[in-house]
């Protein structure tokens, strides 16, 4: 397979791709010069497959050396939300028999949790332990918010036992997670959030992760108010699934807020150097939620998977883990959310590198970066800038970046949708402008552009102290002089 041309003047290789969807991907892999779609199920260099053919051909299919797949064998100890508990649990108590308190504490990036119906009577202990706390049940097994319901009476998981023929050993009850619901988000305009990351994993061993810089923040269209109550669930849930369903739901522009714009207003409310220390903190978060399922996920040279990260953040700016998805949304709601998910597929092929031109040395290609390859990478970041989530220009600057370097025309490109459009933007104007000049220029240097030194930020805004979830990093390097754990014998390639 990736043969080349055959005609004599022709440069680039023969690649057979076949795809399970109609969507950005599929727009993203037939723009790339010499690709090819085919619908063999076994001769391709590319296959970008559902779950359904994973469990159907992987382990039938003999795959050449070049073959690549989108997904590992068993990724759903990561995306599947009872076995991540169990992971990231498991990681906590290794952690704490070799006596790292520290580095076990920082894997409290999941909120409490319990898987039901085994853990029925360790809940019901830590429901009387916590009177007054609001609990969410998800079921492990779907998606796009299905399922989901808010308690805070025993009363009401006794109701929902009896709808699902709910006991202990019977084997048609479905498995749900109860986890302690975040009541204080932070919010915009008082509307919830949650932010959808995108994360490429080339490698188990050595574990190889490389972080989009992009992506968007979903809200609701209520306004929160836990005081409320728990029945209105657009109100508490942000999936776009159930947004759609709510009159007050902005078509336009999807609801949904880049990281940019996100990290630009933050920056001006907050400064910038509490909103670094979140994205590294969720950067770290990313990483240790790997390390956690490291050890189980079954290494194959023909898998890689980009991972779709929900993450929100408390009011003290705290983030945590809401849950990991295998096959994140590839469908465009708007043309600024097809334009960033278009760009972003086009940079994840390039760091896939079917058509081998990268010399394998790069740490940023495109949009995406390598956060960890066997052990922590050293960036040469600007100082201050912990993470560069949130830093990738507007959709239509990258769009067209990026279309210009494959030698495709793009889209017309069209001005950026506004901003702010649903979760109030009035009331996001009113603090920026109360923020004044001097946080703006502090957005700017969120943004990522250019790499100021420190003497040429802002007035007011100094270095960063240590990043709480990655301990020891200096600023000005981009260095970790004191990394995150990793399991032992995980060696980095860049050594």
């Amino acid at each position: 397979m990736a043969a080349a041309a055959s005609s004599a003047e022709a440069s680039t290789p023969e690649i057979y791709f076949r795809v399970s969807f109609r969507n950005t991907i599929l727009d993203a892999l037939r723009s790339r010069p010499g690709w090819i779609e085919t619908d063999s199920d076994t001769e391709w260099d590319f296959n970008w497959a559902n779950v359904e053919w994973i469990r159907e051909f992987f382990d039938r299919v003999k795959m050449d050396d070049e073959q690549r797949v989108n997904h590992f064998r068993n990724h759903y100890e990561l995306t599947r939300k009872d076995l991540l508990v169990k992971n990231v649990k498991r990681m906590r108590k290794q952690l704490g028999r070799m006596e790292d308190a520290e580095e076990a504490a920082a894997y409290d990036f999941v909120p409490e949790s319990f898987v039901l119906p085994g853990d029925y009577a360790l809940f019901v202990e830590a429901f009387r332990r916590l009177p007054g706390t609001t609990w969410i049940m998800k079921p492990v097994g779907r998606a796009q918010g299905r399922g989901i319901f808010l308690i805070t009476k025993l009363s009401q998981i006794s109701e929902w036992r009896k709808d699902h023929t709910w006991k202990g050993d019977a084997p048609k009850a479905e498995t749900y997670i109860v986890q302690r619901y975040v009541d204080r988000p932070y919010t915009v305009g008082n509307k919830k959030f949650d932010c959808r990351l995108y994360t490429l994993v080339t490698s188990f061993t050595p574990l190889t992760v490389w972080l989009y810089r992009g992506g968007f923040a979903r809200f609701s269209s209520a306004r929160y108010d836990h005081s409320a109550g728990t029945e209105d669930l657009h109100m508490h849930l942000t999936n776009v699934a159930i947004q759609k369903k709510t009159a007050a739901y902005a078509a336009s522009g999807g609801s949904k807020w880049s990281m940019r714009n996100l990290k630009l207003f933050m920056a001006s409310k907050h400064g910038l150097p509490a909103v670094n220390r979140l994205m590294g903190d969720i950067e770290a978060l990313i990483i240790r939620s790997l390390l956690a399922c490291q050890q189980v996920v079954i290494q194959d040279r023909h898998s890689f998977e980009l991972y779709g990260y929900d993450v929100l953040w408390d009011e003290s700016l705290k983030p945590w883990l809401l849950e990991v998805n295998a096959s994140p949304s590839l469908s465009a709601d708007t043309d600024s959310d097809y334009r960033m998910k278009r760009a972003m597929l086009s940079d994840m092929l390039d760091v896939l590198d079917l058509e081998g031109v990268r010399s394998g040395d790069e740490l940023s290609v495109g949009g995406f970066d390598c956060i960890w390859d066997g052990g922590p990478t050293a960036h040469d970041r600007p100082a201050g800038l912990s993470s560069w989530l949130g830093t990738l220009p507007p959709s239509d600057a990258h769009f067209e970046g990026m279309t210009k370097a494959s030698g495709k025309a793009g889209a017309a490109a069209e001005a950026p949708s506004t901003p702010l459009s649903e979760p109030d933007a009035a009331a996001a104007d009113a603090t920026a402008a109360a923020a004044g000049s001097a946080a703006a220029a502090a957005g700017a240097a969120a943004s990522g552009a250019g790499a100021a030194p420190a003497s040429e930020l802002p007035a007011g805004v100094e270095v960063p102290p240590p990043i709480r979830g990655l301990a020891g990093v200096d600023a000005g390097r981009g260095m970790t002089t004191s990394p995150i754990v990793a399991p032992a014998g995980r060696q980095s390639r860049r050594d």
